[in-house]
């Protein structure tokens, strides 16, 4: 296994990038047992990949989300079942894509820098167990492909 990515330019495309980080990640965390170091390199990737603001897991725990591995800046600890984005896709058990968080009702602002989201649970059968949450510091950042391919990163876990 190889601690180093191959990075795609900035030229090409969303989806180029994410097909091309997927074995990467395969690579990174087949072989390894351990839960939390696979978030974190897979937070690492993402962020040296995309870019992208900031990119954490929230992991379930005693009833909350628990702040787990990410990249960026410091982050809310903990947030509660249907509270926030992280708490509402945690709920409605979905992906949600928010293009401009100012305008959801209830978001939690950890950062007044970030202005897009995405957020992405994780299934462990039919429970969540934690959720991928990136920010943006661009408003609608993210689509339908972000969606597409961030749901097929969390499946390998």
């Amino acid at each position: 296994m190889s601690e180093h990515l191959q990075i795609l330019s900035d030229y090409s495309s969303k989806e180029e990038k994410y097909r091309n980080l997927l074995p990467q990640i395969d690579a990174l965390i087949n072989d390894e047992p351990d839960r939390i170091a696979n978030l974190a390199n897979i937070t690492a990737a993402l962020k040296q990949s995309f870019g992208f603001f900031w990119v954490g897991f929230y992991l379930v725990k005693d009833g909350m989300l628990v702040l787990g591995p990410f990249q960026g800046t410091i982050a809310c600890t903990r947030i509660a079942f249907g509270r926030g984005v992280c708490g509402t896709a945690w709920k409605e058990r979905k992906t949600l894509i928010v293009p401009n968080v100012d305008l959801f009702d209830g978001h939690i602002a950890c950062s007044s820098e970030s202005k897009s989201e995405i957020v992405v649970p994780i299934f462990s059968g039919d429970e969540v167990t934690g959720v991928l949450d990136i920010d943006s510091d661009r408003l609608n950042d993210f689509d339908e492909t972000d969606a597409i391919y961030l749901n097929s990163i969390v499946r390998r876990l």
